[in-house]
C-alpha cells in the first residue's frame, strides 16, 4: 500500500485509511475477536494510517485500536484522533447509546462538546491513556459547526501549540460540511482537513474546499467514500442509507445510474466510490470504516487498482449535471453523524 505524505508535514498516510467507528459498534455491535481480526487484516494488506475518535463508541474504538496495535512498531503506523467532545460520567444512563449516539454501547458516559484549550488538552490526554500510546501523529478537531469560533480561538491554537512543540505531527479539523472548513483553511493554521462525505463518486461538493486547500498547500483527507453505504455495493437497494439516513429518491438514481455505468466498464460500483477521491492530487487518501476482514480486502484490491480513462469520462459525465458545488449533498448535508 502507497504511503504519501500529508501536506507539508513529516506525517506519512497510507492511500487506504482504517476508519475506526465500525470498531466501536456504530449502528450494531461487533465483539472484540471481530473487531481484532478487522484490524490486523487491515495491517496485513498494508494499511497503516488509523483513524478514531472519542466519540466512536464513548472510548471503545480507541481502546480497540490501541490494544491492536500495542504490539506494533510504534514507527511503522500513522493514528490520528479528535477532540471537541468530552466523555464524562452519564448522570441518568438509560443502558444503550445507540439511539442517542449511534453506539451499540452502554451509555455510562455522556458526550459533552468542549472546544476550549483545557478541553483539548483533557481529550487528548485521555485519549492517549485509551489508545496506549505516548503520542498521536495527527488530531482534528471533531465537528466544531456549532461552536467554530472556539474552534478557531481556542481549540485549534492549543493544537498547533503542541504540533510546534513536537507533541503532534499535524493538527486539522474533521467536519461533514463544507462551508466551515472553507472557514478554517482562510483563517486558521491547519494541516489537513478531513471532509467526510462531500468528496465522493456521488457527491462533490467539496470542490471549492479541495482548490482552497490547494492554494494553501492544506492536505485533504477524504473519509466516508460510500456516502455512508449508498455506494458501497454493487447495486444499491431502496433500502440504502445515505448520510446516515434514508435515501432520497434522486440520490438513489444517480446511484444507481453510476453503477449501471461501472458494470458496463467491468467493475463495480464501490470500486468506482473507493477510487474516486484518489483522483484528486491534494488528496492524501482515502478512509473508510470496515466492520468485516472480507470488507477490507475488498477495500485494499480496490484502492490498488484504477478505472480506465473511458470509465472516468462516463462516470463523470452522469455525476456532473447534479453537483455544482455550490451546496451540500443533494441539499441534506448531515453535520451530526460519525465522520
Amino acid at each position: 500500500m502507497r504511503a504519501r505524505p500529508l501536506g507539508r508535514t513529516s506525517v506519512q498516510v497510507s492511500t487506504l485509511g482504517f476508519g475506526a467507528a465500525p470498531i466501536g459498534n456504530l449502528h450494531g455491535p461487533i465483539d472484540d475477536d471481530q473487531a481484532r481480526a478487522t484490524l490486523d487484516a487491515a495491517w496485513d494488506v498494508g494499511v497503516r494510517y488509523f483513524d478514531t475518535a472519542p466519540h466512536y463508541g464513548l472510548g471503545l474504538s480507541e481502546r480497540r485500536l490501541g490494544d491492536a496495535l500495542a504490539h506494533r512498531r510504534r514507527t511503522e503506523f500513522t493514528v490520528s484522533t479528535k477532540v471537541g467532545r468530552l466523555l464524562e460520567p452519564h448522570p441518568a444512563p438509560t443502558g444503550s447509546d445507540l439511539a442517542a449516539g449511534g453506539f451499540a454501547v452502554p451509555d455510562t458516559l455522556v458526550r459533552r462538546p468542549d472546544y476550549s484549550r483545557d478541553g483539548v488538552l483533557r481529550s487528548l490526554e485521555s485519549s492517549l491513556d485509551r489508545l496506549r500510546l505516548d503520542h498521536v501523529d495527527i488530531v482534528y478537531v471533531h465537528d466544531p459547526d456549532d461552536h467554530l469560533d472556539a474552534a478557531l480561538g481556542q481549540a485549534l491554537p492549543a493544537l498547533t501549540a503542541l504540533r510546534d512543540q513536537g507533541v503532534v505531527g499535524a493538527v486539522g479539523v474533521g467536519m461533514n460540511t463544507v462551508a466551515p472548513l472553507l472557514r478554517v483553511v482562510a483563517e486558521a493554521d491547519v494541516d489537513a482537513v478531513m471532509v467526510a462525505g462531500r468528496w465522493t463518486l456521488l457527491d462533490r461538493t467539496a470542490r471549492p474546499l479541495l482548490d482552497a486547500c490547494a492554494e494553501r498547500g492544506v492536505a485533504v483527507v477524504a473519509a466516508a467514500p460510500f456516502n455512508s453505504g449508498l455506494l458501497s455495493r454493487t447495486y444499491p437497494a431502496s433500502d440504502a442509507t445515505f448520510d446516515y439516513g434514508p435515501v432520497p429518491d434522486s440520490a438513489l438514481r444517480r446511484a444507481r445510474l453510476l453503477a449501471e455505468i461501472s458494470a458496463r466498464h467491468g467493475t463495480v460500483l464501490p470500486h468506482a466510490a473507493l477510487r474516486f477521491p484518489l483522483r484528486e492530487p491534494g488528496v492524501a487518501c482515502v478512509v473508510a470504516g470496515f466492520r468485516t476482514p472480507e470488507e477490507v480486502g475488498s477495500a485494499a484490491r480496490w484502492a490498488g487498482a484504477d478505472l480506465t480513462r473511458e470509465a472516468w469520462v462516463n462516470l463523470d459525465a452522469a455525476a456532473a449535471d447534479r453537483f455544482d458545488g455550490t451546496s451540500g449533498a443533494l441539499g441534506a448535508e448531515a453535520a451530526t453523524q460519525p465522520n
